[in-house]
């Protein structure tokens, strides 16, 4: 008698796209970005970093990139970003607050990559067409306010529901967490750096543990179905 092979999913390490908005290549938002990255290969997990300024990815959304334009095509950075996009368990964004929401940089990946192919009635009739479906959404913020200060304009509950918990709901993600940091300004305390730094690792070998738990059970399911599907088949 012989064995089914192995489902080849499980062998290929788990993959995480980190989406990285902030122009300055010394920021503490890189220093995040950065420690997410290593923190998920220390764990046997591959990590795509796409850095959206130092590869100079364009935000701004063309006509013929909408889904029901007279020719919709796909542009090749767009394609490339698809590429990343589903190879991937999770898509975690890292950015800056300014002005209450996150930079236009980052936006833009929405607009052109998260929503490429994505059509609006979808959301009428309950049927997610999206290559976002499934995955799980992870956020790293920073702002050089404090989270109090943003609480009492509005402005920290205007952006977790417009931006986590809709985009979440609209292309079918799992949203897992969104862990932001206040007072990130010019000249901070290398211990306080380093104490935020220490939450993205503990954040990060959580979520690591969290996906290979959902590929092993995704795995026993898959095996289940193999074993009971001949002898289903022989009854019937």
């Amino acid at each position: 008698m012989t064995e089914s092979p192995p489902d080849p999913g499980v062998s290929v390490p788990i993959q995480h796209l980190v989406v990285l908005g902030h122009p300055t290549a010394g920021s503490f938002n890189h220093s995040v970005a950065r420690t997410y990255c290593e923190t998920v290969r220390q764990c046997g997990q591959r990590a795509e970093l796409r850095d959206l300024y130092a590869i100079g990815f364009d935000p701004l959304l063309n006509p013929g990139e909408r889904r029901g334009a007279a020719r919709t095509r796909l542009p090749r950075d767009v394609k490339q970003e698809l590429g990343y996009l589903a190879d991937s368990a999770i898509v975690t964004l890292i950015y800056p607050i300014w002005f209450g929401m996150p930079p236009a940089i980052i936006k833009g990946y929405v607009d052109r990559v998260f929503g490429a192919g994505f059509v609006a009635r979808s959301i009428k009739e309950g049927s997610i067409d999206s290559a976002l479906h499934g995955k799980r959404l992870m956020m790293f913020s920073t702002s050089a306010s404090t989270r109090c200060w943003l609480e009492e304009q509005g402005q920290w509950l205007a952006l977790r529901r417009a931006f986590d918990t809709y985009l979440a709901t609209i292309f079918g993600m799992v949203r897992s967490d969104h862990v932001h940091f206040d007072s990130i300004v010019d000249g901070l305390d290398p211990r306080a750096a380093n104490e935020a730094l220490a939450v993205v690792r503990e954040k990060t070998r959580a979520m690591c543990a969290l996906l290979l738990q959902a590929r092993h059970q995704h795995y026993a399911q898959h095996l289940m179905q193999r074993s009971t599907g001949p002898a289903s088949a022989g009854a019937a």
